[in-house]
């Protein structure tokens, strides 16, 4: 990845306010070609919010949201989903009576209209449940594919979400804090697995708390607060920002 790499994403001006409440103010970022970005902040920054005003969860107050090239600001989340966004939650969000399958079926595009017909149907696309196999095995699940999700670890579950945000086939892809709730070895599994998929998408924002993983995963790193961007750079340059240090690790230079 280079400064010349094209823009997937684009983020300019955005606000979305909730009241009095400003939980993106103004920011302005953006995410390049074949990176890893990673935003970093304190609880309240605005780091979900800005997941969620992207995907359209959230309808921005004012400013821009462009993917590629075109403007998704107020596109509905389906629309922007179909453009090439995928995401995962803070909170893990599976159909927990589901096969770990059937999880990753639900997210292709074809199945959006009439998705349980879909996936259930007499004679189902085996090319699509290759395909879910595909992200399965990327994600060290394809053993478990016939498992109900909610027979799995904590650690699987969260892996299981990135498969089926993967299975959208999504040019960015959104994870917001993945490593949340894991240990230790489940945290330096999941940093080999995000690296492996660096390279089936065209770019990924990162939220994350861990430091660890930030600093192994991340191409270039912003750090918010109160809703702005107060420093933007390198791993090691961000987390040594004065303001940094001050707004999310607490110390006062």
């Amino acid at each position: 990845m280079t400064t010349n790499s094209r823009q997937v994403l684009g983020v300019s001006a955005l606000c979305k306010y909730f009241g009095g409440v400003r939980a993106l103010d103004g920011l302005e970022l953006d995410v390049r070609q074949g990176e890893i970005l990673g935003v970093v902040g304190p609880n309240g920054a605005g780091k979900t919010a800005l997941i969620n005003t992207i995907t359209g969860f959230y309808r921005a107050t004012s400013g821009r949201v462009v993917l590629d090239g075109t403007d998704i600001t107020s596109m509905p989340m389906h629309a922007i989903g179909r453009l090439g966004v995928g995401r995962t939650f803070q909170n893990i969000r599976l159909f927990k009576r589901m096969s770990v399958l059937e999880n990753v079926l639900v997210a292709y595009k074809q199945h959006t209209t009439h998705l349980f017909t879909s996936i259930f149907r007499s004679g189902s696309n085996r090319a699509e449940q290759q395909q879910a196999m595909h992200w399965l095995e990327m994600l060290q699940l394809a053993e478990k594919a016939n498992h109900s999700a909610g027979s799995l670890s904590y650690g699987d579950a969260r892996r299981l979400e990135i498969a089926r945000a993967l299975a959208g086939q999504p040019r960015l892809l959104l994870l917001d804090e993945p490593a949340a709730g894991m240990n230790e070895s489940e945290t330096g599994q999941l940093i080999k697995d995000i690296h492996r998929l660096k390279d089936k998408v065209d770019a990924i924002l990162l939220v994350e708390h861990d430091m660890n993983l930030i600093r192994q995963l991340s191409d270039r790193l912003v750090a918010m607060d109160a809703g702005k961007k107060i420093a933007e750079g390198t791993p090691t340059e961000v987390l040594r920002h004065p303001e940094v240090l001050k707004a999310y690790l607490g110390e006062d230079q």
